[in-house]
């Protein structure tokens, strides 16, 4: 292939390929012509033109296929439009002769057509510059066009549209003939051709003035006409055609107006032709005499469609705004076609005409029309219908019926009430709650209009009525409950009506159904209402006879309505269902009989319908409520089931002796038995009965496309199926059938063979006996029960029966597969290939195939050709790639025999379609027929003509399936590959060209795939604006092709689909003349906001759901790609979708007053009006503002923009840091400098009409202060920038509290609000009042209790709403409470820290005391306190498991009734946590609630009071325990970690209150288990907050144990004088686990330890994997958990007996010295990490804890002292791999046992020496540090109370310190820390002369003296010398001064021996004295002069 790509055909190429290959070698160097003309050099184009040409038209006569034809001319043209123009006019005549030859021979065609293409392509680029020629090329083409045949006059008309669009207005001249030539070919036989006259006229009209004025009639007949027995292309283009000349005849376009003064059609006028066609098709002239003479002949369905769709054109191309102003007037044309008698000759015909209607006006009003515009729009149907309903109401009143034509209009106008409330509702439910003005504004009177409609005479009407009335609950629900009440006062009131009884209980129904799109429901009281009702109509139904039948069905509809409520509120009522079940059938075969001989039509009438309705509602209850059929449940259903079936075996009998009229109830009742039989369980009625059934089932019947409500009433309440918009059943007898065929292939599968095959053989004389019509019918449903039955036998995995079943059942089989009709054919097919699965027997498959590969050999007839190769590609597909696989190579070779036979077109369709089948299920087995495959499709695809689209479609099927077969191996680079590849490619090129949409889908997806498994393949630059034009395509299959594509594309590279798209659009700019996309009005959009902002616009127009959500996912990528790099763009985005106002209003009024300017002026036909009238429909302005849904996205889309910033870099949320970042990249784009247009997007949505969007809008601000709550304002220290949008936030949530706002949304505000408080932003109380006051006021609400008297929802939305308040406010004390312990413990942290950073926020003036939040909760806490503690007793019970559910209050909670408990459930699992913490602060700051019972009962008796308060206590701890206990044991992993945190928090809180301490001592067991739940707790959430906050919890706990201990001793200590005996571990020491808290605590702790230093683990060490690991400075979470862990296991051994101790402190020390020895590393500060400071704080606390007194314990003691300071010493001494341990705290730690376990260590001569090495190794260390440290604990050991303990160091150590103090002379410190050391062993040496005993103290002074004055400086070195030796100078003099007067005596002994030093020493005093006298000058001289000598110093410093 590569080969191809070079400018000019390479030849000799060409001429080494097969014969085979050339096409597409052409076919590949074409493509890359018609890429490289464009972009090449023109100089090089126009050297080698001659040559180009000479190849191309070469080209011409080589008979080329269709692809190739359309390239070779699109190049040609191309060429000469680059290159010089000389030679066209000879290759122009050259394809003239061609055109011209005689030469009819099939062969010949190709080049005949190839020189049709190239003329039509010349003049389409060049157009005028080919100047007169083109009379005789058209006139050329037209001769040929009338002998050519069909393929021929296709490709001449579609030139002929071509040579107009390129000529313009200049082929005037020829107009009128093409016109006569090609409107007779309109009604050709072949549909292809009928298309492109279609697009030709199309072109035509653009210029032909004529064909919108004289002919206007003449073309609307034409196009009417050409519908006639159409298919959908030809309905497209027709419609097409038919719409634009309509709308040009009524608005002509400028330019052809300019030249010839016009008549202008009226509006009427082109309707009433419109109407012609809807109501009268073709005008009949075609038709036979006969049938004119009748009269009647209906209209065919194919021209009322294409008509329908021509209307739509006709709308879309006059724009939104014409449509906004003649509504009015197109809504009553609408409505009066479906009220016209010929549009509704049959019923069926009537449903079809009104679904005709309903999409006329969905597709223009939901598409066309702005929010705005549709409310103004619903208002106009309203009046339609009211107006519609005078009238039928003054013909029902007229009694006297002088008004015989009335009736008449009564039925029709039943017609109109359906289409137009079918609108209505659609309406309502599209603008959901922006709809509420339309509702509530009491001129227009909706709701009374449409119930109004509920007592119309006709069923079909009311039907429609009420499903109006639920689309309107829908979309506003607070409007469900109101409309519930008021057709319950209705049909109370009405009920000896029957209209009133039917139609309002159809209203009730539908507005049940509709509560499950309703989350907030209704409220309970409704079921019982609703179950009253129904009972009273059931049982008056027998009163009065003119209403028993409406009553009974009335009856039955609500209770069938009412399951659908569910199990929770059907549970209450389902005792009296089963009984009145009972009640309406017989209860036993004696009475069945007995009632065969009673009763007359009439009553028999009624009691079939009440026993369909009974079966319809058991119906409704199994699908609905399956959580209650338990067994028992399923039997009592059975009786009155079975009763009905062996009913069913009378009711024949019965219809003969009443008459006909019976059959419908009779149908119904076997509907309804069907359809319930069905949903149960086969098991429960393995039977005979059944069968019996089938034989009267299989009746002809057809009704496709006839869906109406009145056909079924129950599904005006029954789920809508996922695409509808309108449930559809369809007639009875259909319905009936229906379900048969469902049933049957339920139970087929569950009965025995003999029955089986009675059913088959049944099958089989049924099919004999019927004949004609009537044969084809039944063996449709036939076949269809038989398939319902082989795939029911599939799903169960059973098989067929013995070989009798099969022989049967393939005889049926095998009889269709060679019958005429299609569907048969593909039915006989698909049960051939799901016989073989169920059969799956080797032989029995071979058999079959081998049946259809002899037939195939030998048969030439079209029909069991295609049967039998689809048998074969089911076969296949059915029973997989590997059961089939040793026919595979069979079947593929016959089928691509078959493929090949270009006789016919149906043969090679069905045979690549089984081919796709096969290639599908075979998977890697059809790796080996690859390529011969393709090289087919290819041949195929190359040659097919382009109208046999069906051929071209399957090609594709063919071309995905080899794709996904070859799969990821297209990746590679061997030769075969890249032929594969490429051919794929070739293939993709060629269906992307096609005219026909579905083979264009066909190819995106193919492309998709090839980019699925080889993304660098696949070219996106050519990809991706092909999808961008197909984005605006009128075809919803290629729209939803081109954006699942574009969803997979921007998932890997969103960032080049973007720069494509731009770039196509740039372009699309740049050459006005490429057609493709100018037509596409995306192009200006994607010019202004990229390929994203058309996203965001098609999802306002489009309304398939699929669509949608690909959208929403392919901007979902594009976000997370792109939108922190681009985030100005992206927020614009959002910003404009989100502050779309719906003003279209404005534009409206201004121009309506031009259109009365225009029909004064015209007359003279003003240019000006012209102009700018009808420049305003501008079609590249987006046509609708964005609707609701759209914004919703939008603001979806605002939040994950804030969190993908989050994710991306801090800047973004740092004002100061986005500023400076900003000076130095001004294209840097941070979000916090967005800040205003984030508060204004989440403001706008907040505050919309739409429900939805206000949720999203909340929820962004909630967002949005979470994240930038602490971001500080750098202008203004001590302030954020939030505190400026503070009324914003106020008015954003102000609205939701107002009392008519839904709970959803109220909830979620109360979250913001206390979001808001507790934010901390706002610091004047004043500011945050507005807030608080929000929530002050909800509160009071949740205080009126529970029965508030109009509730709208159902109590679960009260429940949420309430909880949420209570929640809100728990977090704001919560926060309250933590600022006010704060402020307590600052004065301390002031003292401490001055003014540093960490003060800023006390710098503000206006700085909050302390408890000011607390002082907006203090004043409701009394309440608060309440309801906080009933929420949790709620929750409480509500997480008690299923089998207490006995134990739960009958009338609900403080919050929740029992009805709603399932879903109250939810609600209390997201707020009890910030309660649970509210109440524990509040118990512990108030001593759990002292204060609060004295207020409440003042008159309670003083000894009475004592005890509830101790019990009130109890209950209270043990509540909040067991709940926090409860969540803590098993958390679900989508609880929020806040959760978690909350319950620790609590707890912590909550055992800080004395008396919650003194319970939880109290009772062991419960502290056991709290400490066990903690420590599974963190086995399973890893956040280090987490578990920091389980310590804090595990050392409340401890200490309460202590406390407890600790009086317990006291009281003891009283009694006797003895070893305190109490504690865990008794006399034994032994710690019983699962009882001992000591054990619990040590387990937990251990974990922590070893988790995060897993080297404490010695089994760690010992395995043979172990490296050592260094210690490592753990992070700040880490270091705080190890000394927290570490702090609590020192505090374990107190809770002992002294028993009980020793066994568990060698544990504790092991981890106390491990600790010490992993965590002693060096720190960069020098400052002591925290786990370290723990440590040696736990030594100690050990150390000297009062075991050490106890004398049955000290060889036991003295032993575990000795051996831990073994240890540590061990770890202290030096080691190469610990370079940076930290010898000061290794030197404290061995200090502290020296200092706290002198006795145990005196004289232990080993230990001593360990010790003193340490010592000397630290007085002779490097570090300074170290040095300073070890003098001062030496100082500690020296000066210790027992001399035998520190004179062995005294004695070892002292002159090593004399020595080094000596050493400082010589070298004088240089740094402070040097210099500290030095003054730490002065003073040392100090204290050892202090020591000294009076006689030593001469020569301990002469070792002091000596040294300190050698470290004076003389007086001449003091002023150069550096400040560390001027101290070290200072520091010597002030010492020696000192002790001078201390010992006199022996001072001036040591003096007096050494005169230097006397001599030194006074001339540094005098030198000291002199310097302090002039300082005090100094001080007494500066007031004098005060700002001369500091400028002075200044500027004589040089």
């Amino acid at each position: 292939m590569e080969l191809a790509h070079s400018l000019l055909l390479n030849e000799d190429a060409l001429a080494q390929i097969t014969e085979a290959k050339r096409p597409v070698f052409i076919f590949e160097w074409l493509r890359f012509l018609d890429k490289v003309l464009v972009a090449a050099n023109k100089v090089d184009v126009k050297e080698k033109q001659k040559k180009l040409v000479e190849q191309l038209t070469g080209l011409i006569s080589s008979a080329p296929g269709p692809p190739t034809r359309k390239l070779l001319a699109k190049n040609l043209a191309t060429l000469y439009s680059i290159g010089d123009t000389f030679t066209v006019f000879q290759t122009l005549d050259k394809c003239n002769d061609i055109i011209k030859s005689k030469d009819d021979t099939p062969a010949y065609l190709p080049t005949k057509l190839a020189a049709v293409a190239c003329v039509g392509a010349f003049y389409e680029k060049m157009g005028r510059m080919l100047g007169s020629s083109f009379p005789d090329t058209i006139n050329n083409l037209l001769k040929a066009l009338k002998s050519a045949e069909s393929q021929g006059r296709g490709e001449i008309l579609l030139s002929l549209q071509k040579v107009l669009s390129g000529l313009g207005g200049a082929a005037a001249s020829c107009h009128r003939d093409i016109y006569k030539n090609a409107r007779s070919l309109l009604t050709d036989r072949s549909m292809a051709v009928r298309c492109a006259v279609a697009k030709c006229l199309l072109e035509l009209q653009n210029e032909a003035v004529f064909m919108w004025t004289t002919e206007l009639e003449n073309m609307a007949t034409l196009c009417f006409k050409a519908l006639e027995g159409s298919n959908y292309g030809v309905r497209v283009a027709v419609a097409k055609l038919l719409g634009t000349v309509m709308a040009t005849a009524l608005m002509p376009k400028q330019a052809a107006v300019m030249r010839q003064n016009v008549k202008r059609a009226t509006l009427e006028e082109v309707l009433e032709l419109m109407a012609t066609g809807f109501l009268r098709g073709g005008s009949g002239f075609l038709k036979s005499g006969g049938e004119m003479l009748k009269g009647g002949a209906s209209v065919s369905r194919e021209v009322r469609v294409g008509v329908t769709q021509a209307y739509v054109v006709f709308v879309t191309t006059l724009g939104g705004q014409w449509l906004e102003r003649n509504f009015a007037t197109f809504l009553s044309h609408v409505l009066d076609l479906v009220s016209h008698p010929r549009a509704t000759q049959t019923h069926v015909e009537a449903v079809y005409s009104r679904r005709c209607v309903s999409f006329m006006l969905r597709a223009t009003l939901g598409g066309l029309l702005g929010e705005k515009a549709q409310i103004a729009a619903g208002k106009e149907i309203c009046q339609a219908i009211s107006k519609q309903m005078r009238a039928v109401e003054a013909v029902v009143n007229d009694m006297s019926g002088e008004n015989k034509a009335g009736a008449a209009d009564v039925s029709a106008s039943q017609h109109v009430m359906v289409c137009a409330l079918k609108e209505l509702g659609s309406l309502v439910q599209s603008l959901s709650a922006t709809a509420s003005p339309l509702i509530q504004e009491p001129s227009i009177g909706l709701l009374e209009t449409v119930t109004s409609v509920l007592l119309h005479p006709s069923m079909a009407a009311r039907l429609a009525a009420a499903w109006c009335l639920r689309c309107v609950a829908v979309a506003l629900p607070y409007q469900l409950t109101p409309l519930l009440d008021r057709c319950a006062e209705r049909i109370n009131n009405l009920k000896s009506s029957p209209e009133a009884v039917s139609g309002y209980s159809f209203a009730m129904a539908a507005l049940l159904g509709g509560v499950h799109q309703c989350p907030l429901g209704i409220p309970h009281s409704k079921g019982k209402l609703v179950v009253s009702i129904a009972e009273d109509l059931l049982r008056t139904a027998a009163q009065n006879s003119r209403l028993s039948l409406q009553r009974t069905q009335a009856g039955w509809l609500l209770l069938g309505a009412l399951m659908t409520l569910g199990p929770s509120l059907v549970r209450y009522h389902l005792p009296k269902m089963l009984l009145l079940w009972r009640n309406v059938f017989p209860r036993s075969q004696k009475e069945l009989e007995a009632e065969k001989a009673r009763g007359d039509s009439f009553t028999w009438q009624v009691t079939l319908e009440g026993r369909a309705g009974a079966l319809c509602a058991m119906r409704s209850f199994v699908a609905h409520c399956p959580e209650l059929l338990t067994e028992d449940v399923i039997r009592r259903l059975m009786t009155p089931i079975e009763c009905a079936m062996t009913m069913m075996s009378h009711v024949p009998a019965i219809i003969k002796v009443h008459g006909a009229h019976l059959k419908a109830s009779a149908a119904m009742v076997r509907l309804r038995l069907y359809d319930i039989l069905a949903l149960l369980p086969p098991k429960t009625y393995e039977g005979k009965e059944i069968k019996k059934e089938f034989k009267q089932v299989l009746q002809p019947n057809s009704a496709s496309g006839s869906g109406a409500l009145e056909h079924d009433p129950s599904s005006i309440y029954l789920r809508v199926p996922v695409g509808e918009a309108i449930p559809g059943p369809l007639p009875l007898g259909v319905s009936v059938i229906d379900a048969s065929v469902a049933l049957f292939g339920v139970v087929f599968p569950h009965v025995s063979f003999k029955h089986r095959l009675q059913m088959l053989d049944h099958f089989a004389e049924c099919i004999k006996q019927a004949k004609g019509v009537r044969q084809q019918a039944v063996q449709l449903n036939i076949f269809t029960a038989v398939l319902s039955a082989l795939k029911g036998l599939a799903e169960n995995k059973s098989t067929l029966g013995p070989e009798e079943v099969r022989k049967s059942a393939l005889a049926l089989v095998m009889g269709a597969l060679d019958n005429p009709n299609p569907i048969l054919r593909c039915a006989a097919g698909e049960a051939l290939g799901r016989m073989a699965q169920v059969v799956g027997e080797a032989t029995f498959i071979a058999r079959m195939a081998q049946t259809s590969f002899d037939k195939l050999k030998s048969a030439r007839d079209v029909v069991s050709r295609t049967g039998h190769s689809l048998a074969l590609g089911c076969l296949h597909r059915y029973v997989g790639g590997i059961g089939s696989g040793q026919h595979l190579k069979t079947s593929v070779s016959i089928l691509l025999a078959l493929a090949q036979d270009g006789s016919s077109h149906e043969v090679q369709t069905w045979a690549l379609h089984s081919l796709a089948l096969i290639v599908d299920s075979s998977g890697p087995m059809y790796r080996g027929y690859v390529e011969p495959t393709l090289s087919l499709v290819l041949t195929l695809l190359l040659t097919v003509p382009p109208s046999h689209t069906e051929v071209h479609q399957c090609l594709g099927r063919c071309l995905g399936a080899l794709i996904t077969t070859v799969g990821p191996e297209l990746q590679g680079n061997g030769a075969t590959i890249s032929t594969i590849r490429s051919s794929c490619l070739v293939g993709c090129a060629i269906m992307q060209d096609h005219s026909d949409s579905l083979v264009q889908a066909a190819a995106i997806s193919c492309l998709q795939q090839l980019h699925m498994f080889a993304p660098r393949h696949v070219n996106l630059s050519s990809l991706v604006p092909c999808l961008c034009v197909h984005l605006c395509s009128s075809h919803l299959l290629l729209r939803r092709a081109a954006v699942a594509c574009l969803r997979q594309l921007a998932q890997r590279e969103a960032a080049e689909v973007c720069e494509y798209a731009m770039s196509l659009a740039k372009k699309a700019g740049d050459s006005k003349d490429s057609t493709a996309i100018s037509e596409c009005q995306h192009q200006q959009r994607i010019m202004e906001t990229g390929l994203e902002g058309v996203l965001f616009g098609m999802l306002d127009r489009e309304t398939d759901r699929k669509l949608c959500s690909d959208i929403h996912d392919t901007l979902g990528h594009m976000l997370s790609s792109l939108a922190v790099e681009k985030l100005s763009h992206w927020l614009k985005l959002c910003k404009d979708v989100l502050a779309a106002t719906t003003d279209v209003g404005g534009a409206v009024a201004f121009e309506v007053e031009k259109d009365e300017e225009d029909s004064e002026k015209k007359d003279e036909m003003d240019d000006d009006t012209m102009f700018t009238g009808l420049g305003e429909d501008d079609k590249s302005k987006p046509s609708v503002a964005p609707r609701w849904v759209t914004r919703v996205f939008a603001a979806d889309c605002l939040c994950r923009i804030i969190l993908l910033c989050e994710n991306a870099d801090k800047a973004h949320f740092d004002l100061a840091a986005a500023r400076s970042a900003q000076a130095k990249n001004p294209k840097g784009d941070l979000l916090v400098l967005h800040l205003s247009d984030l508060i204004r997007m989440a403001f706008m949505a907040a505050t919309d009409h739409s429900n939805q969007l206000r949720m999203a809008g909340l929820q962004a601000l909630e967002d949005i202060i979470k994240k930038f709550a602490s971001v500080p304002e750098p202008e203004f220290p001590g302030h954020v920038i939030l505190e400026q949008y503070q009324a914003n936030v106020g008015a954003a949530l102000r609205p939701a509290f107002s009392p008519d706002t839904p709970s959803d949304i109220t909830a979620k505000a109360c979250q913001v609000c206390s979001t808001w408080i507790g934010s901390g932003v706002v610091s004047d109380l004043n500011d945050l009042r507005r807030v608080h006051n929000l929530l002050v006021s909800s509160l009071d609400k949740v205080q009126a209790g529970k029965g508030s008297s109009s509730q709208l929802y159902s109590e679960s939305a009260t429940t949420m709403e309430k909880l949420a308040v209570l929640k809100a406010w728990a977090e704001v004390y919560v926060v309250a409470m933590k600022i006010k312990k704060e402020a307590e413990s600052k004065p301390v942290k002031l003292a401490r820290s001055g003014d540093e950073d960490e003060d800023d926020e006390d710098l503000g003036a206006d700085v909050l005391p302390p408890d000011s939040l607390i002082s907006l909760v203090q004043p409701e806490l009394p309440s608060l306190s309440r309801l906080w503690l009933a929420v949790l007793r709620d929750y409480a019970l509500l997480t008690l498991p299923a089998e207490f559910s006995s134990q739960l209050p009958p009338d609900g909670g403080a919050f929740y009734t029992p009805e709603t408990i399932d879903t109250a459930r939810l609600h209390y699992r997201s707020s009890w946590a910030p309660v649970l913490h509210a109440v524990a602060l509040w118990l512990s700051s108030t001593g759990f609630g002292a204060g609060e019972d004295k207020d409440d009962a003042p008159s309670k008796v003083a000894a009475a009071n004592t005890k509830t308060g101790e019990e009130s206590i109890k209950d209270r701890m043990h509540l909040i325990l067991g709940v926090s206990i409860e969540f803590l044991c098993f958390p679900r992993p989508e609880e929020p970690i806040e959760h978690v945190m909350s319950c620790l928090q609590a707890l912590c809180t909550l055992l800080e209150a004395p008396s919650a301490k003194t319970h939880i001592a109290e009772d062991q067991l419960l502290a056991v288990e709290l400490l066990n739940v903690l420590h599974r707790l963190l086995l399973t959430r890893d956040p280090p907050a987490v578990q920091l906050q389980v310590t804090a919890v595990v050392q409340e706990t401890i200490r309460a144990a202590q406390d407890h201990l600790q009086r317990l001793r006291s009281n003891d200590e009283g009694e006797k004088e003895c070893v305190p005996s109490l504690g865990e571990g008794g006399a034994s020491g032994e710690l019983v686990p699962g009882k001992s808290l000591v054990f619990a605590a040590m387990e937990l702790l251990v974990f922590i330890l070893v988790r995060h230093l897993p080297q404490l683990n010695t089994r760690v060490k010992e395995s043979p994997s172990h490296a050592a690991l260094r210690p490592r400075r753990l992070p700040d979470d880490g270091a705080r958990l190890v000394a927290n862990a570490v702090t609590i296991l020192a505090e374990l051994p107190s809770l002992c007996t002294p028993a009980g101790s020793m066994t568990i402190l060698p544990t504790v020390l092991f981890l106390i010295t491990g600790v010490l020895r992993e965590t002693a590393v060096k720190t960069a500060d020098g400052s002591v990490p925290a786990p370290v400071s723990a440590a040696l704080q736990g030594i100690k606390t050990i150390l000297t804890s009062p075991l050490a007194r106890v004398d049955a314990m000290e060889t036991q003691w003295t032993g575990l002292v000795r051996s831990s300071l073994a240890s540590v010493l061990e770890n202290a001494q030096p080691d190469e791999s610990r370079p940076d341990m930290d010898d000061i705290s290794m030197l404290t730690a061995i200090t502290l046992f020296l200092l706290s376990a002198s006795s145990e260590l005196v004289g232990v001569a080993v230990l001593q020496k360990g010790c003193m090495e340490r010592y000397r190794s630290a007085l002779t260390s490097a570090d300074p540090s170290v040095q300073a440290r070890c003098y001062q604990l030496l100082l500690s050991v020296f000066q210790h109370s027992s001399r035998a303990l520190s004179t062995p160091y005294i004695h070892a150590l002292a002159p090593l310190m004399v020595e080094k103090l000596k050493a400082a002379e010589r070298r004088r410190p240089a740094t402070a820390a040097e210099l500290q050391a030095v003054q730490e062993g002065v003073r040392v040496l100090e204290n050892l002369v202090c020591m000294g005993e009076e006689q030593n103290r001469v020569q301990l002074l002469a070792l002091l003296v000596p040294t300190l004055i050698s470290y004076l400086l003389d007086e001449n070195a003091v002023s150069s010398a550096t400040s560390v030796s001027k101290a070290l100078h200072d520091f010597a003099l002030q010492n020696l001064m000192r002790i001078g007067p201390l010992y006199p005596a022996a001072f001036k002994v040591v003096i007096g021996a050494a005169p230097e030093l006397k001599t030194c020493l006074e001339s540094a005093v005098r030198a000291n004295q002199a310097s302090s006298k002039a300082k005090a000058a100094a001080r007494q001289a500066t007031p004098t002069v005060q700002a001369t000598p500091t400028i002075k110093l200044k500027t004589s410093f040089f």
